[in-house]
């Protein structure tokens, strides 16, 4: 609350008396000084006015004390041992008889400490309204995510009064307490002047809220949503009028229960986007990106998706959480802003481009998941799976005689169930130690399967000609029917 004329008199460091007795509890709004003889063209009303009494007489005291009352000032602080050595009989029985409160100010207490005083007090009362919008915004928010009826319950519990949803019709979505549903018949008649389409510029209608006043009961209703037919109504009322940071705590609600009013809409280009994949038709989708895309895999968690909808660039991103990773899907056009809002999160593997079709996406994904591993395996932060190697080479062959010239290498391989060997043999680049310990077997174990590969094979492994050979028949086979490439180690089956 504002201060009061009381708590102003009550100030020990001021030394403040009241000489017309006890003080009531008027607002003081501001501090004024003036020696006019008529100072209320320049005062609003609720201030606490200081004088001298420089251009006071007994006969125009009365006069004074009524332009005071009649503009409607807090009080008046008369200051002693300056012009006059007391307050003036005259002053002090007119302002007894007409019911202006009259303070002596010391001759010690300089004008200036009065409105500082005064200063400090509202800017306190400030700073506790702004605390309590504050406290009260994070109150209504938490509510939020339970709901709107848990907001608007929320609500009328911090206003000490009732609160009503309503649908776009007038309809009680939610009333809080449950009596209050009764109220929405009284206001319907009300609600058409909030229900006015936007002008034909284009802009809103500007009553986006009403005030009622009614006997003991003060309602406040107000729109809700963006666009030029509401979504709705908020109604709250409590029994004194809404003080300025009351207002602030209706808007905040307002301002939720308009996101969550909103957000279906905002969700209609995303469904159709997911419509028109389903149906084969992705280039009809109002939100697919037009050109080329990538898929990336992040190991961000979270985080990864956090990033990516606080980014305008990511917001244009669909993400799916996989396990122990996120697949994206970015335009190919903002892939460079999204790789460095990725990076900050997790490790990144990034897809080559492709169109958006629902054939080529697990392919690319895929992809990523092989740029990911491989990433994991170099210690890099980004890796692309272009940058892979051997990618260029294996991309120049033939998918009919390369499967062909891969199945014929690897079959001998494949009767005595040494392929895995072999892969981890080639992939440490000969070298029996790395080889055992990413197979998990002993050295001497690898030394045996490898002579046994020779022998079926008839080709000596250790010859690096024999192990590029190897090398592309095993990435040959891990294609699939796909494009013919090198993957990693992907947690996605082959598409």
């Amino acid at each position: 609350m504002p201060p009061t004329l009381a708590s102003v008199a009550a100030l020990p460091q001021l030394g403040l008396r009241s000489l017309t007795g006890p003080i009531p509890d008027k607002t003081v709004m501001w501090v004024a000084v003036s020696e006019l003889e008529d100072p209320t063209p320049f005062l609003e009303g609720g201030e606490l006015l200081l004088t001298t009494g420089m251009r006071l007489t007994p006969a125009n005291a009365a006069g004074y004390v009524s332009r005071l009352v009649g503009r409607g000032v807090a009080g008046l602080g008369f200051a002693v041992g300056v012009i006059h050595d007391a307050v003036p009989g005259e002053l002090l029985a007119a302002a007894r008889d007409q019911g202006l409160v009259l303070l002596e100010v010391p001759r010690p207490t300089p004008f200036i400490a009065v409105g500082k005083a005064v200063s400090r007090m509202l800017a306190a009362e400030w700073y506790e309204d702004v605390t309590r919008a504050f406290q009260a915004q994070r109150t209504l928010t938490r509510a939020a995510l339970t709901g709107r009826d848990a907001l608007v319950a929320r609500l009328a519990r911090l206003l000490g009064g009732w609160a009503l949803l309503l649908d776009p019709s007038g309809g009680v979505r939610h009333a809080e307490p449950a009596s209050a549903a009764g109220r929405a018949a009284a206001l319907a008649p009300e609600l058409a002047r909030l229900r006015r389409s936007p002008n034909a510029h284009g802009q809103d209608s500007p009553s986006a809220s009403m005030a009622l006043s009614l006997p003991g009961e003060h309602i406040v209703v107000q729109r809700i949503g963006l666009g030029g037919r509401p979504r709705g109504f908020l109604a709250v009322g409590t029994r004194a009028p809404l003080p300025h940071v009351a207002h602030t705590i209706v808007g905040a609600a307002v301002a939720l229960l308009t996101l969550q009013s909103e957000t279906p809409r905002s969700g209609r280009d995303l469904r159709a986007s997911l419509a028109a994949l389903l149906l084969g038709r992705p280039g009809d989708a109002p939100a697919a990106p037009r050109g080329p895309v990538r898929v990336m895999a992040c190991t961000g968690g979270t985080a990864a998706l956090d990033a990516l909808e606080s980014d305008p660039a990511g917001a244009r991103c669909p993400a799916l959480p996989l396990e122990g990773r996120v697949a994206v899907i970015v335009p190919d056009e903002v892939s460079g802003a999204v790789e460095t809002l990725l990076a900050g999160t997790g490790r990144v593997g990034v897809s080559d481009p492709v169109y958006p079709a629902a054939r080529d996406l697990p392919a690319a994904l895929r992809q990523a998941e092989d740029a990911l591993a491989a990433a994991a395996r170099s210690e890099r932060r980004v890796l692309r799976h272009s940058d892979l190697p051997g990618q260029g080479l294996l991309g120049l062959l033939e998918p009919g005689p390369a499967r062909a010239f891969a199945d014929a290498l690897l079959a001998p391989l494949r009767r005595e169930g040494l392929v895995e060997t072999v892969r981890a043999y080639v992939a440490a680049n000969g070298q029996g130690e790395a080889a055992a310990r990413a197979l998990g077997v002993h050295r001497h174990t690898l030394r045996s399967r490898m002579r046994k590969a020779a022998g079926v094979l008839g080709r000596d492994p250790d010859d690096p000609a024999v192990r590029a050979e190897l090398w592309i028949a095993l990435a040959v086979a891990s294609s699939g029917d796909g494009a013919i490439g090198h993957h990693g180690d992907s947690q996605s089956p082959t598409p």
